[in-house]
């Protein structure tokens, strides 16, 4: 994990800070879904921190972000305020989409985070949609689509990527895999289970990254978006990542076993990231745990303001629906 340099000593930290952010949000997201706060589903990417922070801060201000629905760090990697991502999952007016869209379906458009979207991999296309569009306009923005490997055996997987290499897309498919499909192991559902092969044989370049370590995700990240925004051609790279949690927050992971969680928890990108900060002098111990307590004191207050915010008026269903029932034809 130690072979990426660090970045300067305040963007280190920083990246530290935004990881440290997004686990103890998630982790108190599961404890209000537990206790019967949190509706609908839940899906925490506790353990893909380091995918979620090295490639969002590849990217530029200008550029797009699409994400599946396990996307509450994205948002806050993206620079949502906390308070609004709360009280999105709470269901309250003051969440990011109102409190309509809950922790599947969030967005926050004025920073190009687009979603967000519920549907296994049916935001591949889409993604590529933002790619195009910078292509018609002339612009050097560039795409990236977030998306779990169980994705890739979904139809769009296949033809996105063909589209993207024949048009000649500026866009980067970051395939997050933890080999924890809702559906098993890859090898029990896809006969080829190698992504850098299917996607070469589609015309997109393809390139693995360390996807446990921040450092590394955010260096061949950049590398693939340089490639995507400067020879406008699509790139795919494959984070190799573990995930805490299971599928979601109702999942208890009971194809598990102790031994496994043990050894995945040994690699822990947000403590790995912080033991490196401070054996390089970068950070020191007591910093560390000002900083911990830091974030825990953010998350916090921002429940406390999710819970103040009211949750939509009864009489706002109908409202950005468009359909005739909806507008009185």
């Amino acid at each position: 994990m130690d072979d990426r340099a660090l970045p300067d000593a305040d963007v280190a930290r920083e990246w530290l800070a935004a990881m440290l952010l997004i686990r103890r949000f998630e982790e108190r997201a599961s404890e209000l879904y537990a206790e019967g706060r949190i509706g609908g589903f839940l899906h925490l990417a506790i353990g893909e921190e380091a995918v979620i922070v090295g490639s969002v801060r590849a990217l530029r201000a200008t550029d797009w972000l699409a994400s599946t629905y396990r996307a509450h760090g994205h948002a806050l990697a993206r620079g949502t305020e906390p308070e609004r991502v709360m009280a999105e999952l709470l269901g309250r007016t003051g969440g990011v989409s109102g409190g309509r869209g809950g922790s599947m379906h969030m967005a926050d458009v004025a920073r190009r985070f687009m979603g967000g979207f519920g549907i296994v991999g049916g935001h591949l296309p889409i993604a590529a949609g933002f790619a195009l569009s910078a292509n018609v306009r002339g612009s050097d923005e560039a795409s990236l689509c977030h998306f779990g490997d169980g994705a890739a055996n979904h139809g769009t997987f296949t033809e996105t990527l063909n589209l993207a290499a024949l048009w000649s897309l500026p866009v980067v498919f970051l395939a997050t895999n933890n080999r924890m499909t809702a559906d098993g192991p890859a090898e029990r559902h896809a006969s080829a289970t190698d992504l850098l092969v299917r996607a070469e044989s589609l015309g997109v370049r393809g390139r693995r990254c360390d996807g446990m370590d921040v450092a590394d995700t955010h260096a061949v990240l950049s590398e693939a978006l340089a490639v995507a925004r400067d020879e406008r051609h699509p790139v795919l790279v494959e984070a190799m990542t573990t995930r805490f949690r299971g599928h979601s927050a109702a999942d208890r992971a009971e194809d598990r076993t102790p031994e496994q969680e043990a050894r995945w928890r040994r690699t822990d990108p947000v403590v790995a990231f912080g033991d490196r900060l401070v054996a390089e002098g970068v950070l020191a111990e007591e910093a560390r745990a000002g900083l911990q307590d830091s974030v825990a004191d953010r998350v916090q207050a921002a429940v406390s303001a999710a819970l103040a915010s009211p949750p939509p008026d009864p009489s706002t269903l109908a409202d950005h629906v468009p359909a005739p029932w909806a507008v009185g034809s």
